[in-house]
């Protein structure tokens, strides 16, 4: 039963594909990130666009270091 709980609460707080991620669109971008206020967003110089999660792993984004 333990077991089944802990899975089902690993289940319900992984985000899924259709979760709006938050990019830099710079040249060298190539995180997401999980909250528009994330601190690996503070230095974007460029525009922060919102995206699915699926598309920006299908683009070769990896989630920020800072929301692991």
């Amino acid at each position: 039963m333990k077991t089944f709980l802990l899975l089902l609460l690993l289940f319900i707080n992984t985000p899924g594909p259709s979760t709006t991620v938050y990019i830099c669109k710079g040249a060298k971008g190539k995180r997401y990130h999980l909250r528009a206020d994330c601190r690996g967003l503070s230095n974007c110089q460029h525009k922060i666009v919102k995206m699915t999660l699926e598309d920006a792993q299908k683009n070769g984004f990896t989630l920020c270091g800072w929301e692991k």
